[in-house]
Parts: structure tokens; C-alpha cells; sequence
């Protein structure tokens, strides 16, 4: 990959995540206001720790054919701002998914007497 390659494969995969929400109403087609306020939470959480670990000097942006360049402040790239986004929506995803696809617990106590 080169470029924007990486960028472009983030993209669309945040894209795909959001069709299947939506096909599914799983976390924003759902409860709309309470899945932004969790995913701009998790954003926030996870940009807070790259920022805490940036300025520590644990985390330097790595010099790659795959990244645009494109940095929003020192050492940290523009594609590590959706690469969060992404996975911080598909873990609310997947929980969605675990809640209607797996047995409520009373259902499962239920079912073992």
C-alpha cells in the first residue's frame, strides 16, 4: 500500500461498518444520540491516550509508504484518527450484534434447570 491507500482502505471499512449498522439498526440507526455520545467518548478516550503517550514519548509517527503524511498535530497522522473512529464503532458493533445474538442471561439460567 501506498499513500492513501491505507487511508482508503480505513475509510472504506468505517463505511462498510456503517451500512451493516444501518441494515441492522444495530448502534446509530438504533439509539442515535446515545451511540454518538459512546462513540465520540471512546474517540475522545483513545486520542486522549495517544496524546498522553505522544508527549511522554512513547508513540512517534513511523515513517511509511502506506500513510499520506498528513499529520493533525506533531506525530500524530490523520490516519490514526479514523483507524480509532473505526474501531472504536465496530467494538459498538459487536456488542450489538453479542446482545441480539447470544441468549439473555435469565434465559440461559432458565434453560440450565
Amino acid at each position: 500500500m501506498t499513500g492513501w491507500e491505507y487511508l482508503l482502505a480505513l475509510a472504506v471499512s468505517l463505511a462498510s461498518m456503517v451500512v451493516m449498522d444501518r441494515r441492522w439498526r444495530l448502534v446509530l440507526w438504533h439509539r442515535p444520540r446515545r451511540a454518538a455520545g459512546v462513540l465520540l467518548a471512546g474517540v475522545a478516550f483513545f486520542l486522549l491516550w495517544d496524546l498522553t503517550a505522544i508527549a511522554l514519548g512513547f508513540f512517534e509517527r513511523g515513517q511509511s509508504a502506506a500513510m499520506t503524511g498528513i499529520e493533525l498535530l506533531p506525530e500524530l497522522p490523520l490516519e490514526e484518527l479514523f483507524f480509532i473512529s473505526f474501531l472504536c464503532y465496530l467494538t459498538l458493533v459487536l456488542h450489538a450484534l453479542a446482545l441480539r445474538l447470544l441468549p439473555a442471561p435469565a434465559a440461559r439460567q432458565g434453560a440450565q434447570r
